[in-house]
């Protein structure tokens, strides 16, 4: 059974950092795009970061760019997002998710979401003002 699994969430105030962290198990997803998506109460899922099977390619929202990075270790099978200079806005579950017709592909279509579905169970960050 394939999982991704995130960790890494929590409560920060505005300012702060966290960094998500996305394991996976059942396979390894080494070759295959990975991504980072994020849902507010009320909102759709948006797609904030993601990186190719190399991590030579990276795609960030206008609204996390310079704030957060997105990286890779693919001899773990983890994947992370650091996420700095924290605002409110940024609360919300978020989630690692997979691109596997994405494989072994450089940095086009990265921002399609339509591209990821293999999806972890999510994580709650919350930052405070």
């Amino acid at each position: 059974q394939v999982q991704l699994v995130e960790s890494g969430g929590g409560l920060v105030q505005a300012g702060g950092s966290l960094r998500l962290s996305c394991a996976a198990s059942g396979r390894t997803f080494s070759g295959v795009a990975m991504g980072w998506f994020r849902q507010a109460p009320g909102k759709e899922r948006e797609l904030v970061a993601a990186v190719n099977w190399s991590g030579g390619s990276t795609y960030y929202a206008d609204s996390v760019k310079g704030r957060f990075t997105i990286s890779r270790d693919n001899a773990k099978n983890t994947r992370s997002l650091q996420m700095n200079s924290l605002k409110p806005e940024d609360t919300a579950v978020y989630y690692c998710a997979a691109a596997p017709s994405l494989r072994y592909s450089g940095g086009t279509y990265l921002s399609e979401a339509e591209k990821y579905n293999y999806w972890g169970q999510g994580t709650q960050v919350t930052v405070s003002s």
